[in-house]
């Protein structure tokens, strides 16, 4: 199973229909590491040190610092982005997906979309 930090803009009600569906994921939220208000970048860097995907609605900086990374080589462990507007039911079943069915080694370096 996937390791997540969710990003603090994240709507709550999609996790917690994900904990519900997945009562063991691994996942910890910016606000209960201490990194609220902390630049993407730093979010991206914390992530990739310890193993974790972020999970984000944010497409309009935390993607491209993202791609950034990918660009000048700096590990990330991964980021999936759920649009916001997004049916809620919909990015539970394809988060829940997603976190039971990939390895972490596949979303290295990777940008993952929901839908999918």
């Amino acid at each position: 199973m996937l390791r997540l930090l969710i990003d603090e803009n994240f709507n709550h009600r999609i996790l917690r229909g994900l904990k519900l569906r997945l009562p063991l994921i691994d996942y910890r939220v910016v606000r209960q590491i201490g990194m609220s208000g902390f630049p993407d970048l730093d979010l991206l860097r914390w992530a990739a040190r310890e193993n974790r995907i972020i999970v984000t609605h944010d497409r309009e900086t935390m993607i491209p610092y993202a791609q950034h990374c990918l660009r000048i080589g700096e590990p990330m462990a991964g980021v999936i982005f759920v649009p916001e507007q997004m049916a809620i039911g919909r990015a539970i079943s394809d988060l829940e997906l997603m976190i039971e069915c990939l390895s972490p080694a596949e979303l290295i370096d990777q940008i993952k979309y929901v839908p999918i």
